[in-house]
C-alpha cells in the first residue's frame, strides 16, 4: 500500500491500524470522528499545522518496514 497526501485517513487506518500513532503524534486525537476519517492526509495536516509530506514519508517508511 502506497500512501499519498490525497489518501483518506479512514482508508489508511482500515488498511493499517497501527499507523494511528503517526496521526496521534501530529495532534490528531479525534481519529474516530466521522469527518476526520473522511479527510485526506493533506487536509488534516493543513488543519493541524503539520507537514503532510513528512507524515506521508513516516507512514510509508513504517509500512515498508512491515512488509
Amino acid at each position: 500500500m502506497q500512501i499519498t497526501k490525497q489518501s483518506i485517513i479512514g482508508d489508511v487506518l482500515d488498511a493499517a491500524p497501527d499507523t494511528a500513532v503517526f496521526f496521534l503524534e501530529m495532534g490528531m486525537h479525534c481519529l474516530g470522528c466521522p469527518s476526520a476519517r473522511g479527510e485526506s492526509i493533506e487536509q488534516a495536516c493543513a488543519v493541524h499545522g503539520t507537514d503532510a509530506d513528512e507524515l506521508v514519508e513516516k507512514i510509508n517508511a513504517h509500512l515498508a518496514d512491515e512488509a
